[in-house]
C-alpha cells in the first residue's frame, strides 16, 4: 500500500494494530477522522490518553474502574458470598447485560494457554485462592469460555480450592463448547448462569 503522505502512513500503521483492525479498515478510519473537525479528533485522542493514563483495576475483582474499587464490589446489595470467575471485562458486562446474577466477580485477566505463554502466575488467580481462603465465601461460579484454555483453566483452580468447603459450579452447556462469553446472546448467557450445574459433572470432558 502506497502512501503520499508520511503522517499518513503512520496513523494507519498505528491504527492496524488494533486487534480486527487490517491495513485498508485503518486507512478508511484515518481518513475518515481527517474529514472531521480538528476537535473531534482531539477529543479522541484525549479520552485515550485519559483513559491510559488514569484507568485503574478493582482492588478486589481486578475488573476495570475508574476507583479503587469497582462500582459492583462497592454494592452492597450484592452477594459477597457468591464469586463468578470470569476472563475479562467484556465477560463481566455480558453477564451484568443479563441481570441474572446477584453476587460478585473476578477478574482472571486472560486464560491458561500454554502455547501462548501465559501460566497460571500471570493471572489473578492467587488473590482468588486467598479469598477462598478466608472462609467468607460459598460458591465460586466457573464461567470461562467453553474452549480448551477455558477448560483447564477452570480446572487448575479447582483443584487449588477443592480442599475447602466450597461449592463450584459451572455454567449450564448453552453456551456452546467452542464458543467465547462475550458472544452469547443475554436470553442464552442468562439461562447458564441460573442453570448452572456443579463443577464435578464436567470433569468427565476435561
Amino acid at each position: 500500500m502506497e502512501f503520499s503522505s508520511k503522517l499518513l502512513e503512520k496513523a494507519v500503521n498505528e491504527m492496524a494494530q488494533l486487534p480486527g483492525i487490517g491495513k485498508r479498515t485503518a486507512l478508511r478510519l484515518v481518513l475518515h477522522l481527517l474529514k472531521q473537525p480538528v476537535e473531534q479528533t482531539q477529543y479522541l485522542s484525549q479520552a485515550l490518553t485519559t483513559m491510559r493514563e488514569e484507568v485503574k483495576f478493582c482492588a478486589s475483582c481486578h475488573n476495570i474502574s475508574d476507583v479503587e474499587i469497582c462500582e459492583i464490589c462497592s454494592n452492597t446489595s450484592r452477594n459477597r458470598t457468591i464469586i463468578c470467575v470470569v476472563e475479562d471485562i467484556r465477560d463481566v458486562m455480558a453477564i451484568e447485560n443479563t441481570s441474572q446474577f446477584k453476587g460478585i466477580y473476578h477478574v482472571l485477566g486472560g486464560k491458561i494457554s500454554p502455547i501462548d505463554g501465559v501460566g497460571p502466575s500471570q493471572l489473578n488467580i492467587f488473590s482468588l485462592v486467598e479469598k477462598v481462603k478466608l472462609g467468607t465465601i460459598e460458591e465460586i461460579i466457573f464461567a470461562l469460555s467453553s474452549t480448551m484454555e477455558g477448560d483447564t483453566t477452570n480446572f487448575y483452580i479447582y483443584k487449588q480450592i477443592k480442599d475447602f468447603e466450597i461449592k463450584t459450579s459451572t455454567i449450564a452447556r448453552g453456551i456452546s463448547v467452542g464458543d467465547e462469553l462475550e458472544y452469547a446472546d443475554e436470553v442464552t448467557l442468562g439461562r447458564s448462569i441460573l442453570n448452572r450445574v456443579p463443577f464435578e459433572n464436567s470433569l468427565k470432558n476435561i
